[in-house]
């Protein structure tokens, strides 16, 4: 066991000597791959405290009693809590474009520790972590569902089960792109369906859904809507990114 991981090491290693690992933002030489330079560091927004206690929105300042925002309050969604690392800006957007549509799949490593320390309560009380899937026919052109991998990787970390297809999407609906929070919601409404084939595993479980970023909510309320009527226990909701400036109704 220690002399593969060595092994491993050291093959690293010498493809790092001949390909050195660069900054996913930047193009500077890093000393892992996946590692962000510290310039590109330093402009990531990290959400911290305070914030909506159900959506993570961040306030503006601190609040006495206040553990919900207006949007939440007015039309509460079906989880229990939604967690983001970031603030959805130029600086997270160009890591997760690259990741998403870039082949970058580098970023991984170093996506996950983040999206540990914003959902370390959700993770927790976890029995199962579930990626917002792909329709078949987006999956075979991109080759890769990215919130799968972080799935993965946050069950590897964390001990968890990962299921990556407990959820099926039933048809392609067009990119959320510039919709409206309205359009949003119409465009992925009883898109998604719980796979039969783990109907049981489901049942009874809290379920983590992961997805790369949290715009409206329309997709993540949809997906979670379909867990808790397939007898899903409760869902937690965790994303790299969140948009702090999407519309809100």
């Amino acid at each position: 066991m220690i002399q593969g991981k060595y092994f491993s090491l050291l093959g690293r290693s010498l493809v790092d000597l001949v390909l050195p690992p660069r900054c996913l933002v930047s193009g500077e030489i890093v000393g892992h791959a996946g590692t962000l330079s510290p310039a590109a560091w330093q402009g990531l927004r990290f959400i911290a405290a305070p914030y909506c206690q159900t959506c993570s929105y961040p306030f503006e300042f601190e609040t006495e009693n206040t553990h919900q925002c207006a949007a939440c309050l007015a039309d509460p969604p079906p989880f229990a809590a939604a967690r983001a690392a970031l603030v959805y800006d130029k600086a997270s957007r160009d890591i997760i474009l690259k990741f998403k549509h870039g082949d970058q799949l580098q970023a991984v490593p170093t996506l996950v520790p983040m999206l540990l320390r914003a959902g370390a309560d959700s993770a927790g009380v976890a029995d199962l972590i579930v990626p917002v899937p792909l329709h078949r026919w987006r999956l075979l052109r991109r080759r890769y569902n990215q919130a799968a991998l972080l799935a993965w990787g946050l069950a590897r970390e964390s001990g968890k089960s990962c299921l990556p297809d407990a959820l099926l999407r039933l048809r392609a609906t067009p990119p959320q792109g510039h919709k409206r929070a309205r359009d949003r919601a119409a465009n992925v409404k009883r898109a998604f369906a719980i796979n039969p084939a783990h109907a049981d595993a489901v049942c009874g479980r809290t379920v983590l859904l992961v997805d790369d970023v949290y715009t409206t909510g329309a997709t993540l309320r949809e997906c979670a809507a379909c867990l808790l009527k397939g007898g899903a226990a409760a869902v937690h909701v965790l994303t790299i990114a969140r948009v702090v400036k999407a519309e809100r109704l």
